[in-house]
């Protein structure tokens, strides 16, 4: 890098800016611990204070009480203000509470203190691997001669048989210990690093639909030219560089084979004692929960832009639409000149009406008499065996059904795994998966739907049972809190 590209970096970065804080060790181990390490991607205004303020305790009683004597709510304004560029302040739907995600900034400045540390073992094999095959896809993937894919394809068939014969011969060649570590180490500095990328990918598909409003805003134009071109980019941010490598990977981790091929690969993986790492064994469901909320990113902006093309006040007052347009372009020609001292409160981001006729007036609890005069003891009728027969359900086989329906989906609904695995037990298997209880789902019912559950009996005879829906959903992750002495 150049002498004045650093100085612009220097002046630009929100990470360079971070690292050159005061505060940097309160910012960077806090944010670090909650949104990098935990892989937190959302909470809740109140959450945040919550696990701040037990920071604030713990390092002003071990540092002193005036290290940090300011109120948790104002860092985080202070960290989430323009000047500052580490938290992403928003709301989310049907939620007034503010809620925060880091941004790309954190994660960056975290990995470089990161790769500050000593290591004792710097594994290099393994990397010299990796360099090989990548060459190896990108030069034989793109040559369209027949007879260099050919000989590429024969090497390796020999390579393969080679190794064959010499198993079935019995040289079996097992890594050692060291080759291990050192593949291990590489899987877990790639496998962190692209979990922090999705960040930054959600911060890229943000700044195209920022473009694309800010083309909205400062048009001046025609409607009809103006609608034509967001019609024709209407798949801009899915149809960039960023949306098509973003939904390759997203394709290949849905893919059921290689998903079941990656739980088996990575649990095998942690038996090795030398190179196991807990927070390594979930790896991949973290994967998936990051790419659900960058898909997710992805259909909020277009759904966003596909409303404004069904607005029709546009047509019906002009003068109030010009006059939001001008704002808007007011506000993104202002955007980089950051006015510290410029603020605007908003009383409640929608109206309350309560009107007097909407509450309920009061009614007396009815009473009920109960005549107990006269009660004819009845005989019983038929055989009362069955009410002595125990039938025990193990409910690890259900457990199991229900996470393998989970890895290809965030939740399920019983009618779901029924419809692949019926009952077969009756009733007694309908009321142990409606109890089901893991430490890997989590289960919702859902009174205000019912579903029809069917089963054959023993005796042949079909049989309908009517029950809340029952919904089996991946829990979020926790966000762990620090006890307050």
């Amino acid at each position: 890098m150049q002498f004045d590209e650093i100085v612009a970096v220097r002046k630009s970065s929100a990470a360079w800016r971070l690292l050159r804080a005061d505060n940097a060790p309160l910012v960077l181990s806090f944010l670090g611990r909650v949104f990098v390490d935990d892989n937190i991607r959302e909470i809740s205004e109140s959450g945040l204070i919550s696990l701040l303020d037990d920071e604030l305790y713990a390092l002003n009683r071990r540092l002193g009480e005036d290290t940090y004597p300011r109120a948790p709510k104002a860092y985080l304004d202070e960290w989430a203000s323009p000047a500052a560029g580490w938290l992403r302040k928003y709301y989310v739907i049907d939620s007034d509470e503010p809620h925060y995600d880091a941004t790309p900034a954190v994660e960056r400045a975290v990995a470089w203190l990161a790769s500050l540390r000593e290591r004792d073992f710097v594994g290099t094999e393994s990397r010299l691997n990796t360099v090989f095959d990548l060459l190896r896809q990108m030069v034989y993937g793109t040559n369209t001669d027949p007879q260099v894919r050919l000989t590429e394809l024969r090497r390796r068939r020999a390579e393969i048989d080679a190794e064959i014969d010499a198993v079935e011969r019995g040289e079996v060649s097992v890594l050692d210990a060291t080759r291990r570590r050192d593949r291990y180490q590489q899987f877990s500095e790639v496998s962190r690093a692209l979990l922090s990328d999705f960040r930054e990918v959600e911060a890229n598909f943000r700044a195209l639909d920022r473009q694309m409003r800010e083309r909205i805003a400062t048009w001046r134009g025609t409607k009809g030219e103006l609608l034509d071109e967001i019609v024709n980019n209407r798949s801009m941010i899915a149809d960039s560089d960023q949306g098509r490598s973003f939904q390759a990977f997203y394709d290949l981790l849905l893919s059921a084979d290689r998903l079941d091929e990656l739980d088996e690969l990575v649990r095998d993986a942690q038996s090795f004692s030398e190179v196991a790492d807990d927070r390594m064994a979930n790896i991949h469901h973290d994967w998936l929960d990051a790419g659900t909320r960058a898909q997710d990113t992805v259909r909020r902006l277009s759904e966003q832009l596909r409303r404004f093309l069904d607005d029709q006040a546009w047509l019906e007052n002009r003068r109030v639409m010009d006059l939001l347009r001008n704002i808007e372009a007011s506000a993104y020609g202002l955007r980089e000149d950051r006015i510290d001292d410029f603020s605007h409160e908003v009383d409640s981001p929608s109206p309350t009406v309560v009107l007097p006729m909407e509450r309920p007036l009061y009614r007396p609890t009815a009473t009920v008499d109960v005549d107990s005069d006269d009660i004819e003891y009845g005989e019983p009728e038929g055989d009362s065996d069955a009410l002595f027969e125990q039938i025990h359900i193990d409910p690890s086989p259900l457990i199991d059904e229900v996470r393998r329906r989970l890895r290809r989906h965030d939740q399920v609904t019983l009618a779901d795994v029924l419809a692949e695995s019926p009952l077969s037990q009756g009733l007694a298997e309908l009321i142990t998966y409606m109890s089901l209880a893991d430490e890997s789902f989590t289960r919702i019912f859902d009174e205000g739907t019912t579903q029809h559950v069917r089963w054959t009996d023993e005796f042949g005879d079909r049989r309908t049972a009517r029950v809340p829906r029952v919904i089996y959903t991946r829990p979020r992750p926790s966000t762990p809190t620090e006890e307050t002495p």
